[in-house]
């Protein structure tokens, strides 16, 4: 088994991970894809908001099935291996990369019929000063498997546009 950590933005080398804005629509933060016949599971997943200005946030983690948004493609060295075989590990062996596929910062959100929606929370930012983070580790035994040709989501939505730095850990 493979274990990855996936961010909403570049693998960082001279900088700091980016902030990305929320905004204040539904905008997909990071999207996740797998390849054909290859399913996965979420080992947790995170948010972190930086509070810039007070706001509500809702953020949740979601499968939409085969509609994909419209992204900012990874690169496979944005998919960071955590353990010997994800590091031995080329990702694009298990996800695919692409502007409709594993990516960041969504510009479009497609068609959205349906979707499953694995955990949910609303965050608050309650003044320009403080932030707000949310972390959900599933149980041993009790996570939950994506399809591999579903998209999975963290998706938010704020009052007021913050930044974010989310991600998800994935064991495939």
């Amino acid at each position: 088994m493979a274990l990855y950590q996936i961010y909403n933005g570049p693998f960082p080398t001279t900088a700091s991970q980016a902030w990305v804005t929320t905004g204040t629509a539904i905008k997909t933060m990071l999207q996740l894809k797998g390849v054909t016949a290859v399913r996965y599971k979420i080992v947790e997943w995170g948010i972190d908001l930086d509070g810039v200005a007070a706001s509500i946030v809702t953020c949740e983690l979601l499968e939409t099935g085969t509609v994909f948004g419209t992204v900012t493609a990874s690169a496979a060295g944005d998919l960071v291996g955590l353990d010997a075989h994800g590091l031995s590990t080329t990702s694009t062996t298990y996800f695919s990369v692409g502007t409709s596929a594993t990516g960041y910062t969504c510009t479009s959100e497609g068609s959205i019929t349906a979707t499953r929606v694995l955990d949910a929370r609303v965050l608050t930012c309650p003044a320009a000063s403080a932030g707000a983070q949310y972390t959900k580790q599933f149980p041993l035994g009790r996570e939950p498997y994506c399809d591999a040709v579903s998209a999975l989501r963290i998706r938010v939505k704020a009052s007021v546009a913050v930044n974010a730095i989310c991600w998800v850990t994935v064991e495939v």
